[in-house]
């Protein structure tokens, strides 16, 4: 720039400088039409490729090499009014153009962070499975240090003294982290949870201790967003996970059928022979874990019923498959207590008059759970 302003003071005649003010206009243009040509040969080649960081790359210099060529021009175009009239606004262009450049670079360097992001992330572009949190979280390090050194070497560019700011963020350090400190408890709970990994995005959580429950969303570094099951967002601070509990359901290996169910007395002596059945059922069932525990066993004299207990695991964790799955497995304990010729117990309740010789129970009313509205209303 110092060179074309020398060249461009010794031709001063206004027809001169206009002529070569448009020439560094048009020459500025025509660099940035090539430039786009360019970009999208190199674009059409890439597509072909299976490196997902070529494209990445390509993606992330488009806006900076144009931002680039654009900073170029404009500054040759004002060394060339420097050239011609000193104005004090001029003595600045250098340090712009610098500064220009920097924000320029990081610009580029932080879109490569989010491409590559969006990159590894994708199932369909990158075969070997990627762990989203810890994509994420490096993605926002990255960020974070790019932000910080551009703005310090920028500081550095204008003049001012990089180690007279650290050493004021050493000093101000405490009274900011007493000023801040539940933003770093946040910021601290986000990296426990980017490091122990209780979770990930999109999981199923729940915790206990609080009416958290839903499907994690996304994870800062100072909330995370759960999704409820009625899809309301739930936005948590990072620092209460610190000290709760979290049950993470999505990691289960298996999902557990444990159900009481019970016949009548007057079925006792089927009682062995329906738990057998069952028991054989549920060992031969292509979604039941054979290798979990599997218990059916007579469990418990209710008043009403002779109880068994129903007790295994299915192969899925998946919600609604897992219905599917206990579903069938109860519509057949039910056919196989009706093969037996057996029936389901009803509370029940008897009255024995005190008058009666024999003492012989005489039964007033055996009304099913649900059965006394349809009788009510016969």
């Amino acid at each position: 720039m110092r060179l074309l302003a020398s060249y461009l003071q010794v031709s001063s005649d206004p027809s001169i400088w206009a002529v070569q003010l448009f020439a560094i206009v048009f020459a500025t243009v025509c660099c940035n039409f090539v430039l786009l040509r360019v970009l999208d040969f190199f674009g059409r080649v890439t597509s072909h490729t299976r490196s997902i960081w070529d494209d990445a790359l390509l993606q992330a210099a488009r806006l900076p090499l144009r931002l680039m060529v654009w900073v170029i021009g404009l500054s040759a175009a004002v060394a060339l009014l420097n050239a011609i009239e000193r104005n004090a606004l001029f003595a600045h262009v250098d340090a712009v153009r610098r500064v220009l450049l920097i924000a320029i670079a990081a610009l580029f360097v932080l879109r490569f962070i989010r491409n590559m992001e969006a990159n590894l992330t994708d199932a369909q572009r990158n075969k070997r499975p990627v762990d989203k949190t810890t994509v994420y979280a490096v993605g926002k390090l990255l960020r974070l240090s790019v932000v910080i050194t551009a703005a310090l070497v920028a500081l550095q560019t204008l003049g001012f003294s990089v180690s007279g700011v650290l050493a004021f963020g050493g000093i101000g350090g405490m009274a900011i982290g007493f000023a801040a400190k539940d933003m770093l408890a946040n910021f601290f709970g986000g990296l426990m949870i980017y490091l122990d990994k209780p979770f990930t995005v999109g999981d199923w959580i729940r915790s206990p201790d609080r009416q958290i429950e839903g499907t994690v969303e996304d994870i800062g570094w100072r909330i995370t967003r759960i999704r409820t099951f009625d899809k309301r967002p739930l936005y948590v601070p990072n620092s209460l996970f610190t000290s709760i509990v979290v049950e993470n359901p999505s990691r289960m290996l298996h999902r557990r059928i444990h159900e009481t169910m019970g016949i009548r007395y007057e079925d006792q002596h089927k009682m062995a022979a329906i738990c057998d059945a069952v028991r054989a059922m549920l060992h031969s069932h292509p979604d039941i874990a054979t290798e979990q525990t599997i218990i059916v066993h007579f469990n418990a004299c209710s008043d009403s019923s002779l109880d068994f207990m129903v007790y295994c695991f299915t192969k899925t964790t998946e919600w609604v498959r897992f219905h599917a799955i206990k579903e069938q497995v109860m519509l057949k304990i039910m056919d196989i207590v009706a093969e037996h010729g057996a029936q389901f117990a009803y509370p029940t309740r008897a009255l024995f008059l005190a008058g009666d010789a024999e003492h012989a129970p005489v039964q007033l009313a055996s009304v099913a759970a649900g059965g006394a509205a349809q009788q009510g209303a016969d």
